[in-house]
């Protein structure tokens, strides 16, 4: 059936036995798909039905359809176009796990972060009325995508503005009653006609009409200030806010969804359409814990259990199982996570102390101005979060925590080339806009026990820390028994040498090394440094080690502008020390997706790629050991 689907065009012909067939074509395609590549398989599971209504109902390009995060895209992509190139499904070169505008026109709106689809769908319908259009605008926001501020922003925008334009509300947590259910569904019916919209009175009066229970709801809303709306109408909060709410309607009822889209697009103003969904849909182990189906790597399809690869623990489950070791010797330690308490390694902590544990949803702002109002208050707070998901709440970070010198402790996992989720996932601006800050200290592991004695020794700094990590395995280095309190602000030399000076941060560290040791093979004797410290930077060592070798490497895993290297070379500037230098990182370009490395080896973060490095500093001509005005 998926081979006769081209465009969407070609659904609109098809039978509802067609398009339930084809929804579990799709489906199977996908679960295939992603056991291979990885993927965010129990949202797309969850959205297929929901996927052919919209565009059965909408004719896409030319009406636009914004998927809120983008990891329910798949049956979307399936179905614009890209069928073909499924398979290549977040590997590098290949389609992208999130919409993208450059690789089809029937993806209207980049995406990869959570919240932003009514906002851009605001933008876009006004765009429309500016250039007298009359196109649709459609943005499908998930339950969780909701919990967001930003999309509460939008919606309030979007009720002032009062233009056309639809938001799906894609419900994958609540259940439907029965009896709410249908209620709400009739209620639904009889308010898409416009003769119903004359206020409390006719409400009332189709209230009585309903067998039974008609007198008994209007007898109790009327014990009520409010109008009997707040009772029974569970939209509210919408229409509040100047949208027409239609449902809850059941998202896998496929000829339901296309007749209250089909509402939808009839009713003038803003209208939001509720459906309820079930994520992982279709596939036993996914709808029986979507949580661990969200986004997964490769699995067996037969039992769903994922393919284990040998080798050491995560950084992501060595940091949980820090705090929980540092959470049972001091109470005043607690946790903080937006909406990822699995992901960022917070569950064990979660289940020890649920007390000290706090998961607010999408809602990173408040996440960071929460631990600093934990942290006024005698507390220790861990703010686990993604490394691309702070930059949300940069503000915060600034003026709720480090302007008040807090002790607040960010744990940024995927920091650095995160891969296969690509340019909106990669956490490679940490260091650049994060060093600015006043009062805020920056430490980067080399390991997974170096990140045990950080953690501990960020938890005993009377200040605001952030400590950043990558995604994936350690390097194999086994745990400590014992914490024990780094030297702040101090660099660790690892290797001597005279000739060049390879000065990294991060697992870096080790290709460094590796690098050193191929040096060594050409004679040429090549220091290694752990710099550690982002900021304080230990200074005093990078001039000594400036002056002797002459020759400096910086090697990060981050943007240049404004990383490490920037900091390397606002120093010697300062000193006015005529030292060669080069800085290995990420240039001016967001990294596309594939695996982390080849990405590291295709942006020069590699042993190789040091080696060269230093052997072109030492054939240029040489320069004066030290210079100062």
């Amino acid at each position: 059936m998926l081979e006769r689907i081209n465009e969407p065009g070609d659904l609109r012909n098809m039978s509802l036995k067609e398009l339930e067939e084809l929804a579990a074509e799709i489906r199977s395609v996908i679960i295939t798909t992603v056991s291979r590549t990885g993927g965010h398989l129990a949202p797309s599971l969850g959205v297929v039905e929901l996927t052919l209504a919209l565009h059965t109902v909408f004719d896409s390009p030319r009406d636009k359809i914004i998927w809120d995060v983008g990891h329910q895209c798949y049956a979307h992509k399936l179905i614009t176009g890209r069928r073909g190139a499924f398979h290549s499904l977040r590997q590098y070169g290949g389609l992208s796990g999130f919409p993208k505008r450059e690789e089809s026109p029937h993806d209207s709106f980049d995406t990869g972060h959570s919240s932003t689809s009514v906002s851009a769908a605001v933008g876009m319908a006004l765009a429309r009325d500016l250039a007298g259009g009359d196109h649709h605008i459609v943005a499908v926001i998930g339950d969780g995508a909701l919990t967001g501020g930003m999309a509460f922003e939008a919606l309030n925008h979007a009720g002032h503005q009062g233009t056309d334009l639809i938001v799906v509300l894609n419900d994958n947590e609540m259940s439907i009653s029965n009896n709410v259910g249908a209620l709400s569904g009739y209620l639904s019916r009889i308010r898409t006609d416009p003769k119903y919209f004359k206020g409390k009175e006719e409400i009332e009066n189709l209230l009585r009409k309903l067998p039974a229970i008609g007198p008994r709801v209007v007898k109790a809303a009327e014990r009520l200030k409010d109008t009997v709306k707040y009772l029974v109408v569970p939209g509210m909060l919408f229409e509040e806010l100047g949208f027409t709410y239609l449902g809850p309607i059941d998202g896998h009822n496929i000829p339901a969804v296309k007749t209250v889209l089909a509402s939808a697009k009839a009713t003038r103003g803003p209208v939001l359409v509720h459906v309820i969904t079930k994520k992982g849909k279709g596939y036993g182990p996914a709808e029986e814990n979507p949580d661990t189906f969200h986004g997964v790597g490769s699995f067996d399809v037969a039992s769903g259990k994922p393919v284990k690869q040998a080798g050491p623990p995560t950084y992501t489950q060595v940091f949980g199982e820090t705090l929980v070791r540092l959470g049972e010797q001091d109470r005043q330690v607690v946790a903080i996570t937006a909406a990822m308490p699995s992901g960022t390694g917070l569950t064990e902590f979660a289940r020890r102390f649920p007390n000290r544990f706090f998961d607010v949803g999408i809602a990173e702002q408040h996440a960071v101005t929460l631990a600093a109002g934990l942290a006024a208050s005698g507390f220790r707070p861990v703010v686990a979060i993604y490394s691309t998901f702070l930059q949300r709440a940069f503000d915060q970070v600034v003026h709720d925590v480090c302007m008040q010198d807090l002790p607040v402790v960010f744990a940024l996992d995927r920091a650095g080339i995160v891969g296969d989720d690509g340019e909106t996932h990669q956490g490679l601006f940490d260091l650049g806009y994060l060093r600015p800050i006043p009062n805020l200290s920056l430490m980067v592991p080399k390991d997974e026990t170096e990140l045990q004695h950080m953690l501990f020794t960020a938890l005993s700094h009377n200040g605001p820390v952030a400590l950043r990590y990558p995604r994936g395995a350690g390097v194999g280095v086994p745990a400590s028994p014992r914490f024990k309190s780094l030297p702040w602000g101090r660099a660790e030399l690892l290797r001597e040498g005279s000739d060049v000076a390879i000065l990294a941060v991060g697992p870096l560290v080790y290709e460094a090394l590796q690098a050193a040791e191929q040096l060594t093979a050409r004679g040429i004797q090549a220091a290694v440094v752990n710099m550690r410290f982002v900021k304080p930077l230990d200074e005093q060592l990078l001039l000594d080690i400036a002056v002797r070798c002459r020759r400096v490497v910086t090697v990060e895993e981050n943007m240049l502008a404004g990383g490490f290297g920037s900091s390397v070379l606002e120093v010697l500037a300062r000193e006015k020390l005529t030292v060669e230098v080069t800085s290995l990182g990420i240039g001016d370009t967001f990294v596309e997706h594939g695996k982390q490395d080849l990405l590291r080896a295709k942006y020069g973060l590699s042993a190789d790629r040091i080696v060269q490095a230093a052997v072109d500093r030492l054939e240029r001509k040489s320069v004066p050991r030290r210079s100062r005005a």
